[in-house]
């Protein structure tokens, strides 16, 4: 029996469902397989696909907790998001509410395409936006560099879902471990070739979360990072 593996992107739903009519189909997803109308629950997915999801939009309390720990008190913090991505809803309604709770203003900066984030970034100050948050997005993380590097000309404080952007120079990041995800993905492409059916194997959720933080960056911002977040930190780049 064979088995298809994908690190599936949002934008390859189509493509999943047509291999799953002749090949059990295991995926990793920052997704809602449910909400993408791709299996019948997490449970139990019912067809030939399964995998393991990160649906993001409960990250983002804690994102904007992390980020708040970081900066000086700012009114108004930035949400830059991909319009086109079906996580961008939810992840809006999860931080605005997170942010009301606390008096902080949220405003969204939308970019679908590379040559939007020049003119995203550049409202920053017009929004009066001080500090930001950047979307989980396939589109954002394959050019993590120019994020990154705009972040750093525009001296905006930044925080990430994956810890491949403080690697490439980003101030902070925290998300589900892609690694692990992947390792238990695989476990699944295991099981399915013992015999185990996609069907009666639940989508799992992550379980294990990184922080991330990058050192030179915070200097380069005049961030003192507190003790305490370095202690929870699972990497520091310095």
């Amino acid at each position: 029996m064979a088995v298809l593996f994908a690190g599936a992107s949002e934008s390859l739903g189509g493509a999943l469902r047509v291999a799953a009519a002749s090949v059990p189909v295991v995926f990793a997803t920052g997704s809602d397989p449910v909400a993408a109308n791709l299996i019948a629950s997490l449970n139990r997915p019912g067809g030939n696909l399964t995998g393991v999801t990160v649906i993001t939009a409960a990250l983002w309390p804690k994102r904007l907790e992390l980020l708040r720990e970081l900066i000086s008190p700012t009114p108004v913090i930035a949400l830059l998001v991909n319009p086109q991505n079906i996580n961008t809803i939810p992840a809006i309604r999860e931080l605005n509410d997170a942010a009301r709770r606390i008096g902080q203003d949220v405003v969204v900066l939308d970019a679908d395409a590379e040559r939007e984030f020049e003119p995203a970034f550049a409202s920053l100050t017009a929004k009066r936006a001080s500090a930001l948050v950047v979307a989980d997005d396939a589109l954002f993380a394959g050019r993590r560099a120019r994020l990154v590097d705009l972040a750093a000309r525009h001296a905006v404080p930044a925080i990430y879902g994956r810890r491949e952007y403080p690697d490439a120079g980003g101030l902070i990041s925290y998300g589900a471990s892609t690694v692990d995800q992947y390792y238990r993905s695989g476990l699944y492409v295991g099981r399915i070739l013992k015999g185990a059916r996609p069907a009666e194997l639940p989508f799992l959720q992550p379980t294990k979360f990184e922080l991330v933080l990058n050192l030179k960056t915070a200097k380069a911002l005049s961030l003192t990072v507190p003790p305490s977040l370095l202690a929870r930190a699972d990497e520091v780049i310095e």
